[in-house]
């Protein structure tokens, strides 16, 4: 088989999905999610990264569960995550929270590996392959899930903005005493999420240290 050379950390940005909690079949019989929680990691399955077509993520993890039911596999494949973050975005002067894919075209599988199951994932439709290693896939170690998992909180638990800011770009004020006043973008902070603003007050133009989410673009 050819080799999948995919790097997760080269995934395209991330892009908004609406992202649903599809009941799915537990490996204990039981109905659950497709969850971008918590893992557990110590137990006999091992990790793995697969490559689907972007925008069928969550069908493919649907459709993973449903093989394992039909073709006898389901005590052999843990749990499948999507790893999703929360934004947001100001529509109509109102703060809109969403969550996005972190990794568009990745899902990430638990399974205890073998000849079979690997065709049986590998056979899934929109399934393009296993992440590095042709057809033998090298499993991720506990370090390398929990740093997919949880890279959001290396900026806090605060949702991240979706909209981006570019120097000179004009916006106006939504919160604070300066509501409603415009100016340009000077400087932007992108690990803060701040911005600082050049505003004309009494005739000079003073900066103004703002949030992503105090601002909005000018149409």
């Amino acid at each position: 088989m050819p080799e999948e050379n995919f790097e997760i950390e080269s995934a395209q940005e991330p892009t908004e999905v609406q992202v649903e909690e599809s009941p799915v079949q537990a490996e204990d019989g039981s109905s659950g999610p497709v969850t971008d929680g918590p893992v557990d990691l110590a137990n006999s399955k091992n990790w793995y990264i697969i490559h689907t077509y972007s925008g069928f993520e969550n069908k493919v993890a649907e459709s993973l569960r449903g093989r394992a039911l039909a073709f006898g596999f389901n005590e052999r494949l843990g749990q499948i995550l999507i790893p999703t973050e929360e934004v947001f975005e100001l529509r109509n002067g109102k703060k809109v929270t969403s969550k996005r894919l972190l990794y568009p075209g990745y899902v990430l599988v638990e399974m205890e590996m073998d000849d079979e199951l690997w065709h049986a994932v590998k056979d899934t439709p929109r399934v393009t392959g296993f992440v590095g290693g042709g057809n033998n896939p090298v499993p991720l170690t506990a370090d390398e899930v929990n740093s997919i998992l949880y890279r959001q909180s290396n900026v806090g638990d605060r949702p991240k903005p979706k909209l981006t800011f570019e120097r000179n770009e004009t916006v106006r004020i939504t919160e604070g005493p300066f509501t409603n006043f415009s100016g340009k973008v000077d400087e932007i902070n992108a690990e803060k999420n701040t911005l600082r603003v050049m505003v004309t007050i009494f005739g000079r133009s003073t900066p103004v240290e703002l949030d992503f989410e105090q601002v909005e673009k000018i149409q």
